[in-house]
């Protein structure tokens, strides 16, 4: 693990400046190693990936290939946002795979959080690697590893059948960020000019909003969780708690009760509210939030969610419970 532990002369960055200069010694490193052979990127739209694809634009230009894999399962908005600011503002050659579908059709009637898992992974393994396999010239494989990651999972692969990619894709890694912890990761995002929606965005699982689709996922029940979540992320923002709150989001489970809607008896799901804060995710707890948010975040997903009837507010903490529901 010699050549995986963070150099003793790599400072804390913690200030623009030193962000700065950490930036002008990767790009330095960065050339060197890609020199004039192309690099391909799973951009996902979080904060580590996104930071890498603004370092390697900065360093090689459109030897790099983002490739965007839209699964169905992220938060709304944020396809839009990965090409509005990569391939409009910093011009990055992205290739944007609509593959919802796909990965919809695979997960129909899986109800285990899991095989969920498993479904959503491999599936993204296979989609990435058919795109991968269209491209020419690919040398290196550039990945958002990051220290934590490292600590947790002992040596990465410096190449061959990276991540579960096929035999054939031979790819060398290419890890700039792989020294840095995730608030260093944020300053250099920051300095690099990448939006604060993006640099300070939100923990959000590899499943995206599949584990927040509790039970065996549908179009519908889906949609539901993506609708109360935006209106979540905008309230808490208006009321001045983003970057307040370590996570919030909605969760919508497979079950129904008994409301009214239009003067009329209904039969629809509850979205559940859960926020909380913590230091490293071992144990959290519930964020206090005011009542008058609340019911007004309330107000509003029953009233502009199609098949929310009620809204629930998950205070358990962490133990007992976990943070995803999944």
């Amino acid at each position: 693990m010699e050549n995986n532990r963070r150099p003793a002369d790599l400072e804390r960055i913690t200030t623009p400046e030193q962000a700065e200069k950490f930036i002008d010694e990767q790009l330095s490193k960065l050339r060197e190693q890609i020199g004039n052979q192309r690099v391909l990127l799973a951009l996902s739209g979080g904060v580590d990936s996104s930071v890498v694809a603004a370092l390697l634009i900065r360093a090689v230009g459109k030897q790099l290939v983002c490739v965007h894999v839209n699964h169905g399962l992220l938060r709304k908005g944020e396809p839009e946002q990965v090409i509005r600011v990569f391939r409009d503002k910093l011009g990055a050659e992205l290739i944007y795979v609509d593959a919802a579908d796909r990965f919809l059709d695979a997960l129909a009637g899986v109800d285990d959080p899991e095989k969920k898992r498993k479904i959503i992974g491999g599936l993204f393994i296979d989609v990435f690697a058919e795109e991968a396999k269209k491209l020419e010239g690919i040398s290196f494989l550039a990945q958002g590893t990051i220290y934590p990651d490292i600590l947790e999972s002992g040596p990465v692969k410096s190449h061959h059948n990276v991540g579960g990619l096929p035999e054939e894709l031979n790819f060398t890694l290419v890890e700039p960020i792989k020294f840095l912890y995730k608030d260093e990761v944020r300053v250099v995002g920051k300095t690099l000019g990448l939006p604060d929606s993006m640099v300070y965005r939100q923990p959000f699982p590899g499943p995206g909003l599949g584990v927040r689709c509790v039970g065996a996922i549908t179009r519908d029940r889906l949609e539901a969780v993506r609708e109360s979540d935006a209106i979540l992320r905008e309230e808490f923002a208006l009321a001045g708690l983003e970057g307040e709150v370590w996570q919030y989001f909605t969760v919508v489970p497979d079950f129904r009760s008994t409301g009214i809607r239009d003067g009329k008896r209904c039969y629809e799901w509850p979205a559940v509210i859960r926020a909380v804060n913590t230091v490293d995710a071992v144990t959290a707890e519930p964020a206090a939030l005011d009542f008058q948010l609340v019911q007004r975040i309330v107000s509003r997903i029953t009233t502009e969610v199609s098949g929310i009837n009620r809204v629930l507010w998950d205070v358990s903490p962490k133990p007992s419970a976990t943070i995803e529901w999944e």
